[in-house]
């Protein structure tokens, strides 16, 4: 079984995933996917450059993601233009990595994709758990983690689909208002309803 971990930006999702490699399953990981495909000396990289010029490069080769933002930043065209040359080489790998888990005997591997809505990738799983908070408790901790003012953060939270609207095309919801126990024994259950063994 596939099992797609999603959520909102400071939701909790993060948390969610630690429980679950705690608890033996094997994670694919978009996030991490994103960065391993734009390493040095990647295809993807040399493509960046060469769409967006070598000035996004760090003198070690590596890419500067600031300089990279602010050349597409408010700009749709070339933001579309970067995340078609970045999201199929995500994608792609993603697969590769759940097939070889598979392959390997994995029973139930967990797919972590922040964006799995915006992206449309509910075709990646069987199964989805949204992480879900109350508007409040999101913007606090998103305040909190990431230092920013309340427009910021309404900003941010406003760039995602609503977090209302991912609850209703879950297959499970879990609510990380509270302490995290409540939230692992809410992951439990589900997992055990679903018969999902790593």
């Amino acid at each position: 079984m596939i099992i797609g971990l999603t959520g909102s930006i400071a939701s909790g999702k993060s948390t969610v995933s630690k429980m679950l490699k705690k608890k033996g399953f094997p994670i694919v990981d978009a996030d991490e996917i994103a960065r391993l495909v734009v390493e040095p000396g990647s295809p993807v990289l040399q493509e960046i450059s060469r769409v967006f010029g070598q000035g996004i490069l760090r003198s070690d080769g590596s890419l500067n993601r600031e300089k990279l933002g602010q050349q597409i930043f408010g700009n749709v065209e070339e933001r579309q233009k970067l995340n078609g040359i970045i999201h199929p080489a995500i994608r792609q790998e993603m697969l590769r990595q759940k097939e070889q888990l598979i392959s390997t005997g994995s029973n139930t591997v967990i797919m972590d994709i922040p964006l799995l809505f915006e992206s449309k990738l509910q075709s990646f799983v069987d199964k989805i758990i949204v992480v879900s908070v109350t508007a409040e408790i999101q913007k606090e901790r998103l305040i909190a983690r990431n230092v920013l003012s309340e427009e910021e953060a309404d900003a941010r939270i406003r760039s995602q689909l609503s977090i209302e609207e991912k609850e209703l095309s879950a297959d499970a919801v879990l609510f990380n208002n509270g302490p995290v126990e409540e939230t692992e024994s809410q992951l439990t259950e589900v997992l055990s309803k679903w018969n999902a063994e790593p």
